[in-house]
């Protein structure tokens, strides 16, 4: 009786192995490719179009999101996912052939537009085979999965590129892929389901303009245009025009990309805000730590993603230990509540930092930080899927990480906007008509060309950053605060799965998931 009762649960582990091993590949793909990017502008050119890599692929994975999860609800998981990887993993391919900047962008998006399908795809089967109450178990491996992706993307990255060469980079994606497409099918039978309703075209179009529309005026707002002019403005009324028409649409849709329903869960609308700060806060502290380390304390772009280790590991260890308190005891409101106060602590402290921080303090501080996201990294998510209907999973699933996607989006930007204006104001104050002439080239340089500075430009550079990073930290402290204050008010529903809590019809639901996993 006991190796019957835990072969399905073998059967989930080698499943959840599957599904990892694609979560690995949307996250560490950004990362590998970021230490590459200087090698690919020196063979490809086209150093004016460099911030399109990232944004076509940004693009394509934010407006994808929301339909890659509706598709699954409508079509089945497995066969929707398996298409997402091998869309991720042709884009990976032509990435790596292109031969000109324009060809690399557009094969970005196409990887993109897998991408967005991989995160939701994992959530949402994770969803079907597992139910609340018991996913708590799995938190650790996938908070793993992403301190690997942060730690080893950058180190991975640099190795590849420097021994292989940078189209290495995204070829490394294949053998991957192919590993997750044989495991997802051989081991993944979901019951099949076929619904006959139109999809929502009118909806994923109004969509995806608006998504486009938004991430662009926070990507080009205050960098390649002022933000009062026409071009960010006109972003934002399209945005804005397209939104309106979207939720006008989707109320009268059959069968909508986006339920609008799903937003009548006190418990949904809320941790969507407090997952839309989440994204806005980690995104700007993991853009501009290293940032702070590399520059101020003097650390390799190596050493500094090692540095991130103390943030990272304890993001991980909280991360399981929330998940096991949850599985056992089926409480959750606490560690939203717990989680948003230690980051805003964090964000305050890391505010602290000046040019004279040592690494252990500042590691003490990232500790503080990472522990607060461990605490509402996955609660969030589960939060989410506990506040839908099991067939509303998927869009549960994609919209939950779409928030978090354009909170990013969102924090990057505008956190990059008030970094640059405090380095350049900090220039001018230190140096006068001189700091003004250094401060009119980019906010941010790399090591080889602040060395050619004389000793006293480089000094008043590393105060400018000190001080932007002063300002970032500080303005996310306060951000922050909105999510501890929304963690009030989440209201504590008994998780699926719970012994006296699930209904028959549900137990059932999640045998079948269990058995048909259980054949393999």
């Amino acid at each position: 009786m006991a190796d019957t009762a835990e072969a399905p649960q073998r059967s989930v582990r080698v499943v959840l192995f599957g599904l990892m091993i694609a979560m690995l590949l949307a996250m560490l793909d950004n990362m590998i490719v970021g230490t590459a990017m200087p090698t690919i502008v020196g063979e490809l050119g086209g150093l004016e179009h460099l911030s399109w890599v990232v944004t076509a692929y940004t693009l394509a994975t934010a407006a994808s999101t929301p339909i890659w999860g509706k598709l699954g609800d409508m079509y089945g998981r497995k066969g929707i996912f398996m298409a997402s990887i091998v869309i991720f993993l042709a884009g990976s391919a032509l990435s790596g052939m292109a031969q000109d900047m324009g060809q690399l962008i557009a094969f970005r998006a196409i990887q993109g537009l897998g991408a967005g399908g991989l995160i939701v795809g994992v959530m949402a089967i994770i969803g079907d085979l597992i139910p609340p109450r018991e996913r708590g178990k799995y938190q650790g491996m996938m908070a793993g999965v992403m301190a690997v992706a942060m730690i080893g993307g950058p180190l991975v990255g640099g190795s590849i590129t420097d021994n292989w060469g940078w189209r290495w980079s995204f070829y490394i994606n294949l053998p991957l892929g192919v590993v997750a497409l044989f495991v997802i099918s051989a081991v993944l039978h979901l019951p099949k389901k076929r619904v006959k309703a139109r999809i929502d075209y009118l909806g994923a179009a109004l969509l995806t303009v608006s998504i486009t529309s938004l991430v662009l005026l926070t990507t080009w707002g205050g960098n390649q245009y002022a933000w009062g002019s026409a071009q960010i403005l006109g972003l934002l009324a399209l945005g804005l025009v397209t939104l309106a028409a979207f939720i006008y649409a989707e109320t009268r849709a059959a069968e909508p990309v986006l339920p609008l329903h799903i937003f009548r869960s006190r418990n949904f609308a809320l941790i969507s805000v407090i997952g839309f700060l989440v994204g806005f806060v980690m995104f700007g502290a993991m853009t501009f730590l290293p940032l702070f380390q590399q520059t101020v304390q003097h650390a390799s772009a190596t050493n500094s993603g090692l540095l991130l280790l103390p943030m990272l590991l304890s993001m991980m260890v909280v991360s399981l230990i929330a998940g096991r308190v949850t599985t056992q005891t089926g409480k959750y409101k606490i560690f939203p509540i717990i989680g948003g106060a230690l980051i805003a602590v964090g964000l305050y402290l890391l505010s602290t930092m000046d040019t004279g921080t040592s690494r252990f303090v500042s590691g003490v501080w990232m500790a503080v930080l990472g522990a607060g996201m461990g605490f509402l990294m996955q609660i969030t998510m589960l939060i989410a899927q506990n506040s839908v209907e099991m067939k509303d999973i998927g869009v549960g699933s994609s919209s939950s990480t779409l928030f978090r996607t354009i909170g990013g989006s969102f924090g990057v930007a505008l956190f990059g906007a008030i970094f640059a204006h405090q380095v350049q104001d900090s220039m001018s104050a230190s140096l006068g008509s001189a700091g003004e002439s250094a401060a009119s080239g980019p906010a941010q340089m790399d090591m080889a060309s602040l060395a050619k500075l004389p000793e006293q430009v480089q000094q008043a550079y590393f105060h400018a950053v000190a001080n932007g990073t002063h300002h970032v930290f500080l303005w996310g402290a306060a951000l922050s605060l909105i999510g501890f204050a929304a963690a009030f008010f989440v209201k504590e529903i008994p998780l699926r799965g719970a012994p006296s809590a699930a209904p028959a019809e549900e137990k059932d639901g999640q045998q079948e998931a269990m058995a048909a996993v259980e054949a393999f």
